[in-house]
């Protein structure tokens, strides 16, 4: 083609264009040779002149790109990958990548923000599409402190005016189960110890929604419940096998790390379980105890509504109530005739006394009944 420069091989004129990869080349038609390579070129000119072009001249705007800036971008597209998420959302994590880099603040951040921002944006668009992802698990990819990492996430939310939901936690559940190593057997899990994932999950998903209905959940990290949660789910299907199993050898046969709230929050599970049992008849009469409370699991799932309800119905009661006295029942007051004659004290008659005249005739009246009773009787 004339005017795009001659093939080095064969002198010929006759230079297609042909796209490979999405970067457009040109090759001689007659000898095959390929004359330019991944040219970035934008201009009639350049591509005339066979000259390569710079990235920030190629794309067609005035402001280049820093180094750092495209390593982040490109961290975000691996992490994304690593992640394996759906292309729209590596789209949108990296258009959020792009907005914060702008802000000044950003651009002078040490190398750590910089890299705990890549997770940031891709924990930020997973949230807004409702995607099971964790803080944990972004931070564990990252080798991010999760102190820093929380700290940065709020900062990015509040400088990008972004609107994030809060996690879905029947769809956390969901996926931070399917990573526990206890639906198949093998050497570091004995027999027993193997537990149907659905039927585990099931159960996991009732005693997590116990807990949100009791208030363990709101304003505290989801995962140390649903550990405790799972760890209790787990124990009612098979108690026989799994009731001397602590909480933190579970955790090592599951293969995840245990939580430090985790502990506590298995405690006030209990708590409430044992608080449930007391409204049956049936389990009431067993004198129950933290470690007895876990065979009766399936029972009080059943009729949990009403458990709770009944359990809860007033707010002022401590959750523990096992070791205390039965509060006392006041008896009801003696029913009285009010005829009208009874006598009225000073103190009461002094609450109806609105005027100042009223209390000068009732300081009147007092003074004459007194004046009245000291006068002696006649012989």
């Amino acid at each position: 083609m004339p005017g795009r420069g001659r093939c080095p091989d064969c002198g010929s004129t006759e230079l297609v264009e042909d796209s490979h990869y999405s970067q457009s080349q040109l090759v001689c038609s007659d000898c095959g040779c390929v004359v330019t390579e991944g040219v970035l070129t934008t201009t009639f000119s350049d591509e005339g002149n066979l000259r390569e072009v710079t990235y920030s001249r190629s794309t067609g705007e005035n402001e280049q790109v820093s180094r750092s800036q495209q390593r982040g971008l490109r961290r975000v597209r691996d992490l994304c990958r690593v992640l394996q998420l759906p292309p729209t959302f590596e789209d949108t994590a990296v258009a959020y990548y792009q907005q914060a880099y702008r802000h000044s603040g950003i651009r002078a951040a040490r190398l750590q923000k910089k890299e705990v921002l890549v997770g940031c944006c891709v924990l930020i668009t997973c949230r807004q599409h409702n995607w099971p992802l964790t803080m944990g698990a972004i931070c564990t990819l990252l080798y991010a402190d999760l102190d820093v990492f929380s700290s940065i996430y709020m900062q990015i939310v509040k400088l990008l005016g972004l609107d994030v939901p809060s996690l879905c936690l029947a769809e956390l559940v969901k996926t931070y189960c399917s990573s526990f190593k206890l639906f198949q057997a093998s050497p570091s899990v004995p027999a027993k110890y193997v537990e149907d994932k659905e039927k585990m999950l099931s159960r996991t998903l009732q005693l997590v929604e116990l807990a949100n209905e009791t208030w363990l959940v709101t304003g505290r990290h989801p995962l140390p419940v649903i550990t405790a949660a799972t760890f209790l789910a787990w124990q009612s299907l098979q108690p026989a096998d799994r009731l001397s199993c602590s909480l933190a050898r579970f955790c090592k046969l599951a293969n995840v790390d245990l939580p430090y709230p985790a502990s506590s929050r298995l405690q006030e599970l209990l708590a409430v379980l044992l608080r449930m049992a007391e409204q049956l008849a049936w389990l009431r009469v067993l004198r129950l105890d933290r470690r007895s409370v876990v065979k009766h699991i399936g029972d009080l799932l059943q009729h949990r509504h009403s458990l709770v309800r009944l359990a809860f119905r007033d707010g002022t009661a401590e959750v523990e109530t096992r070791g205390k006295e039965p509060p006392r029942i006041c008896p009801a007051p003696p029913v009285s005739t009010v005829t009208g004659d009874e006598n009225i004290s000073d103190s009461e008659i002094e609450q109806y006394l609105r005027t100042p005249q009223e209390v000068r005739d009732f300081q009147r009246a007092q003074a004459a009944r007194q004046a009245a009773t000291s006068v002696p009787n006649p012989p």
